[in-house]
């Protein structure tokens, strides 16, 4: 069982991809009304857990296209498990039988509320994740782009069909996030576990190549993590996170080479560094 707080946070780059679009801008890369760019937890917990499902962990909340088990839905996921089915009025006993099939419903938490069940089960989990916010407003570039093909028999539109596409220049990113061990012993997330994610967090692109995201436009390139002495923590999480700042201090800021990570320890607390620019 984990025995210590632990608190994280990760630096990487987006080199000509987009690295979250938001469905409300047409799919361009997300920004804040600033013009920094920004990478949802939502978004971010995804790449975690496929990187889990990768190392053969099994998963609740899966991608259609990344399937393992055949089930279409949540609800079939679930109701693959007789214990759930047969728990289904008592909500610890749910949570609990939940938390042990699955590492990322006893990492991130579930909310299982379905059709024909007789409770509502939410599950806090003890591994939170901050939006990722780049170190220096975006620069967005929209390209246009045609289709060679038409999509269906008879279409009426031409092959050669205009659309757009949108990318980050390139972007140095910053997220943060923490693992509290009071919720980890309710949910039964263990030292494998943590193990598991810091694992995740260093290769976190990798099988997460796309269209908008091709292989190696995306690279972790720091990694803090920091294990704390005691279950509460040696300090507070804000002030962990603060110790590592990313600034332009060069150049154009179109390289890893014009900013700079600065880092400053903490007394009594030492971070773990996955450094890929050494």
């Amino acid at each position: 069982m984990l025995q210590n707080k632990i608190d994280f946070t990760v630096i990487f780059t987006a080199q000509r991809a987009n690295p979250n679009g938001d469905p409300l801008d047409g799919n361009r890369p997300r920004i804040d009304y600033d013009g920094y760019g920004e990478v949802s937890d939502v978004c971010l917990k995804r790449k975690i857990r496929n990187r889990l499902q990768d190392f053969g962990e099994p998963i609740f909340v899966q991608m259609d296209e990344r399937k393992d088990d055949g089930f279409k839905s949540l609800r079939d996921r679930a109701d693959s498990i007789p214990e759930l089915k047969a728990a289904n009025k008592d909500a610890d006993k749910f949570a609990e039988i939940a938390c042990r099939e699955w590492t990322d419903v006893r990492s991130f938490g579930q909310v299982f509320a379905f059709k024909g069940i007789d409770v509502s089960v939410g599950v806090r989990g003890p591994v939170t994740v901050q939006t990722a916010v780049s170190a220096e407003p975006i620069e967005i570039t929209s390209m246009q782009i045609t289709k060679s093909v038409n999509s269906v028999t008879g279409d009426k539109k031409a092959s050669d069909t205009m659309g757009t596409k949108h990318r980050v220049d390139f972007g140095v990113y910053k997220f943060s996030g923490s693992i509290n061990v009071q919720l980890a012993e309710k949910t039964g997330f263990s030292e494998r576990d943590a193990e598991l994610i810091h694992r995740a967090l260093i290769t976190l692109f990798e099988n997460d190549c796309s269209s908008a995201r091709p292989d190696g436009s995306m690279e972790v390139v720091r990694v803090y993590w920091w294990k704390h002495n005691c279950k509460s923590g040696q300090y507070s999480s804000a002030k962990v996170h603060r110790s590592v700042e990313v600034n332009k201090v060069s150049g154009d800021g179109k390289r890893i080479e014009d900013y700079e990570i600065k880092y400053t320890p903490l007394d009594g607390l030492e971070a773990e560094i996955y450094d890929d620019l050494r």
